[in-house]
């Protein structure tokens, strides 16, 4: 399971090559792949070399090394001047002379990019072939805000209904891939069918249930979030109160973060409570998770690194008061440029080889 964290994903990428350095088998440790958002990116292109799953991970080490942020979003002066006089023209006007655009920022380019990277019919070869079991990618419903996680699998994998989420068997497609990553206000929401659709982490109650769904016994989580991190005075302190652009990354650190602490904590009570249950329980199994995240708190490199955005987007981040370390929160979701990327994939790397025994003995149980 790949959570979502936009540049902060890059750490997987690292986790990821560090397993593929690892693992001494052909076939990958896993044969289903459940994404969300940035990680539903990553999810992608693995599904899309399911059957040479290490070029797929050179792919991803190939594309995020060398990431700039003009591939994700259109940061041009012209791009983000517009975007900016149509926002104040339709406040101004009452929405009269104008529609504010429908996202701050346009991610046409990373369309672009995925269409060339991403092979759809040859993912469902690879499913009929046996060369994968599932892949799932998390979207949000704004129709009702339900959780909807579209899949494809193998034969006599079931689609699924919850509380407010459900699964979904379908054609996936680069649109399901655009929903899952649409980060609310940042990126334009993506129409599947009549209904729009956005980030996958909005409302993801369980982020680990989708894989349980599709038949796994044993989960591998890669986050991008240090436990215990996600303050805004990481780096600041309590010297002031937060700045607007302080505050949109607390928001999109909760975004990315609580629900996969949350569901991964309760996911150990309910291993706990079944092993102390007398007899088996209808309906529970035991589901074995180990989650990898960073141990460094993405945002500090972020803050060091935040000089390599494009000057338009650094502006921005400077009228909303998230310059300097004051925007490592928020940067380290935005900055999709190498010196960071760089930097958190090395990371991930080496967290990952330093516990490269206890990871390789849980991926064997």
């Amino acid at each position: 399971m790949l959570a979502g964290g936009g540049a902060r994903a890059a750490y997987q990428v690292g986790v990821l090559k560090a397993l593929a350095e690892t693992w001494p088998e052909e076939r990958p440790p896993w044969d289903i792949i459940v994404g969300t958002s940035a990680g539903a990116v990553c999810a992608a292109v693995l599904a899309h070399h399911a059957d040479d799953w290490r070029e797929g991970v050179r792919r991803l080490e190939e594309v995020w090394s060398n990431f700039t942020v003009s591939q994700v979003f259109d940061t041009s002066i012209g791009a983000m001047l517009g975007a900016g006089v149509r926002w104040v023209a339709s406040a101004l006007s009452g929405g009269r002379l104008t529609q504010a655009p429908p996202a701050l920022l346009d991610n046409g380019p990373l369309r672009r990019l995925l269409a060339e990277r991403i092979d759809w019919e040859g993912i469902r070869g690879h499913i009929g072939a046996g060369h994968l079991h599932a892949l799932a990618l998390a979207a949000t419903s704004y129709a009702g805000g339900h959780h909807r996680v579209f899949f494809e699998a193998a034969p006599g994998v079931q689609a699924w209904q919850g509380v407010r989420r459900n699964g979904v068997r379908t054609r996936l497609e680069l649109d399901h891939l655009m929903a899952s990553s649409a980060i609310p206000f940042l990126f334009p929401a993506v129409k599947l069918g009549d209904v729009y659709f956005g980030d996958g982490a909005m409302r993801q109650l369980a982020p680990i249930s989708p894989a349980i769904k599709l038949g796994a016994d044993r989960v591998l989580v890669l986050g991008v979030r240090a436990v215990g991190s996600g303050g805004t005075e990481q780096l600041m302190g309590r010297r002031r109160a937060p700045s607007p652009g302080e505050i949109f990354g607390f928001m999109l650190d909760t975004l990315f973060g609580d629900h996969v602490d949350a569901d991964f904590e309760t996911l150990g009570r309910t291993n706990l409570f079944l092993s102390a249950a007398a007899q088996p329980i209808p309906g529970l199994r035991r589901i074995e998770a180990l989650r990898l995240t960073p141990a460094r708190d993405p945002q500090i490199a972020a803050a060091q690194h935040i000089d390599a955005l494009p000057r338009t987007l650094r502006t921005l981040l400077g009228v909303i008061g998230a310059r300097g370390e004051a925007g490592g929160l928020l940067a380290s979701y935005l900055l999709f440029e190498s010196a960071y990327t760089r930097v958190m994939i090395a990371q991930g790397h080496a967290e990952t080889m330093a516990q490269s025994r206890p990871l390789q003995a849980f991926l064997r149980l």
